[in-house]
Parts: C-alpha cells; structure tokens; sequence
C-alpha cells in the first residue's frame, strides 16, 4: 500500500443531550457550532472536527484498560506547561471536572478533564514536532 492515512480529520463523541453539549463544548472550550439537528452537532475544535452525536445514556467515548482503568480516547495538545497550567486553572474557574496535573514519566505533563456526558479527555503540555514545524511555531 503506497498511500498512507494523513491525519484525524473527525471525532465522534455520544451525548445525550446535543443543545446542552454543544452549548458546553462551544462556551467551555471555545468550540466553533458549524452544524446543528436533533440527532447531532458538528463542531470545530483543536484543528479537527469534532461530531457530537446523540447517544443513549451512560454511552461515553472512554474504555477499560487491562488493569481496569477507565482510559480516555482522545489528548489534545497545548504549547508548553504555563499553557497546561493556564488551561487547568481555567478549566477550574469554569467548573470543568478535572483531575490533577500528572508527570506520566515521559516529556512534558498532562491532566484529564471529564465534559457533562462522562467522556474523559487528556490536555498534553507538548505539541508534536510535526505540528509545530507546519505551523512554524517556536518554543
């Protein structure tokens, strides 16, 4: 196979109530609504499309992992640990569920947080060297 998958273009998130969801992704997180009906909304976040989509409840996004951890799906990225911590405090201002800031022992630090459906999320201090080069940004 010569051709090679690019990039994450969309995510899918189960919700159970779209205009609540959409309205806290939209005013906790600075999402941007580019589509709306009954059965989901279509978001831009983090450079990539994010699909809340109507969901039974108690249906999040998160897994188990082999030690019975409940593991999140998806990590976003900030540039550098004043931005992870600016977002942490943030995130504490605006009542947003989230844990402490871990040293996982690789570069950088990370935290979870948790949007109103039960879907975790991690927030990672270090942009990948590949973003930063196309988006010519410096430490």
């Amino acid at each position: 196979m010569k051709e090679k998958l690019q990039r994450v273009g969309t995510t899918y998130i189960p919700v159970t109530d779209i205009n609540n969801s959409k309205d806290w992704y939209v005013n906790k997180l600075g999402a941007e609504l580019s589509y709306l009906d009954e059965d989901k909304a279509i978001l831009n976040l983090a450079d990539q499309s994010i699909f809340l989509v109507r969901s039974h409840q108690g249906q999040t996004s998160n897994f188990k992992d082999f030690n019975g951890e409940e593991r999140f799906s998806l990590t976003f990225e900030v540039n550098g640990i004043k931005a992870l911590e600016n977002m942490h405090r943030e995130f504490i201002k605006q009542e947003i569920n989230v844990g402490k800031i871990e040293n996982r022992g690789h570069a950088g630090r990370n935290f979870v947080f948790q949007d109103p459906n039960g879907n975790l999320f991690d927030v990672w201090s270090e942009l990948s060297p590949k973003y930063k080069k196309l988006h010519m940004i410096t430490p």
